[in-house]
């Protein structure tokens, strides 16, 4: 119990808005290499759970992001979906869904759709 409320405070949302510093993750995301022969698949899947964009939606997508073999990822709080290009040799839709529940329990994935191209906003 101790655990799931600690898990349930670190990934909350705070009231206050702090600049995120990103020279970490532009440095990493540069290093990451795009396989040119690989077979990229999108994949687009709602998420429910989510109570905030900056605590909830970006710390999931931030985390897909960093999977070895995703080439692009979004998570758009508003609609409450994901969207992912993945190459299709490293990454499954398990391993996509196995990594949105794994930041926190209160994360559930459903209707996950191989897609040709994304959806845009209605």
């Amino acid at each position: 119990m101790a655990l799931a409320i600690m898990v349930l405070l670190t990934v909350s949302c705070k009231n206050e808005t702090k600049p995120e510093v990103k020279t970490v993750e532009v440095a990493a995301e540069a290093s990451k290499t795009i396989d040119p022969n690989a077979t990229y698949a999108k994949a687009e899947f709602t998420i429910d759970g989510m109570t905030c964009e900056i605590g909830c939606a970006k710390t999931i997508e931030k985390k897909i992001a960093k999977m070895e073999g995703v080439k692009s990822a979004t998570v758009d709080f508003d609609r409450k979906l994901a969207m992912v290009e993945y190459n299709e040799a490293k990454v499954t839709p398990t391993s996509l869904e196995t990594t949105v529940t794994n930041v926190a329990d209160i994360y559930k994935v459903s209707d996950m759709k191989t897609v040709e191209a994304f959806s845009t906003k209605n």
